[in-house]
């Protein structure tokens, strides 16, 4: 089923996820319901190794929604001490593990701790948030491998809300290997004519406000005002950020934002449950092709 986006409307769409987060989440209960009987029950393992409470929520969020859609999810935590040595044996192991299908590594990580060193001893086919360097380069290179699940949201939403991209001019804000290199790969695969913002990016609003999409992923609470978009821009909020009252805000200001541009994703409710259900999607994957 897909959503559909009326650019012709003078108020600003609001491009929720939960629908389509609802619908993705149905197909990985059903297959994760085959693969099980068929002898290769679905399998995540989260690795952490912080005493994070927002770390520890988020984990725990994805263990309760890969059970309910017949995933077993094993949160390996070995605590904020754990050496680079320590972490590194764990996810070579699971990795050798047959039983397991999928591998995160959760940040942040200790003191000392790279996640782009160690996410290289996750097996690139377990690899189900596309954090190894393998999966990275071979997504650059076109060429099939597990995308990061936030960036894969992104991607998910403009196509349920039929965004054409092909031709358009794409601004994403943000350089991280989660979201923005990653959301800029795609984009330009896409056929979007891609720019990429970043903290020494000069004079901002120049390079966003022409932006017919603008994907913003930097982690800071209303960076993106009315001044950074026009009318006809999409924007994709990916940012989600804790606030003093234990809520989720976004890198968009949505009260000025939202008027001012054709659509926008809310925050709570727009890329994030996207992200859970295509991450448990990518697990079944995994599994589906483990059994093959």
């Amino acid at each position: 089923m897909t959503g559909q986006l009326v650019s012709d409307e003078p108020t600003t769409a609001v491009l929720s996820g939960t629908a389509l987060a609802k619908e993705i989440r149905a197909g990985v209960t059903a297959a994760a319901e085959a693969l099980a009987g068929a002898g290769t029950p679905p399998r995540l393992a989260v690795v952490v190794a912080t005493d994070d409470e927002s770390t520890a929520w988020y984990v725990r969020s994805i263990a309760n929604a890969a059970s309910k859609t017949g995933i077993r999810c094993d949160i390996v935590d070995l605590g904020p001490a754990a050496t680079p040595d320590q972490i590194r044996g764990r996810l070579t192991a699971l990795s050798a593990d047959t039983s397991v299908h999928g591998i995160m590594l959760q940040t942040p990580l200790p003191s000392g701790a790279s996640v782009e060193d160690l996410a290289a001893s996750i097996a690139p086919e377990k690899d189900v948030d596309g954090a190894n360097p393998v999966s990275l380069g071979r997504l650059s290179a076109g060429m099939p491998a597990f995308v990061p699940a936030t960036a894969a949201a992104v991607m998910e939403l403009l196509d349920h809300y039929e965004i054409p991209l092909a031709g358009r001019r794409a601004v994403v804000v943000g350089r991280s290997n989660v979201v923005g290199k990653p959301a800029a790969q795609l984009l330009l695969q896409r056929d979007a004519t891609v720019t990429v913002c970043h903290r020494h990016t000069r004079d901002l609003a120049a390079h966003t406000r022409p932006a017919e999409i603008l994907v913003v992923a930097v982690g800071r609470i209303g960076l993106i005002g009315a001044e950074h978009v026009n009318p006809d821009a999409v924007v994709i909020d990916v940012g989600t950020n804790p606030t003093a009252d234990g809520g989720l805000a976004g890198d968009v200001d949505e009260l000025e934002v939202a008027g001012s541009v054709a659509g926008l994703t809310p925050v709570p409710g727009g890329v994030g449950p996207v992200t859970t259900a295509l991450l448990l999607r990518h697990v079944v994957e995994s599994a589906s092709r483990s059994s093959a």
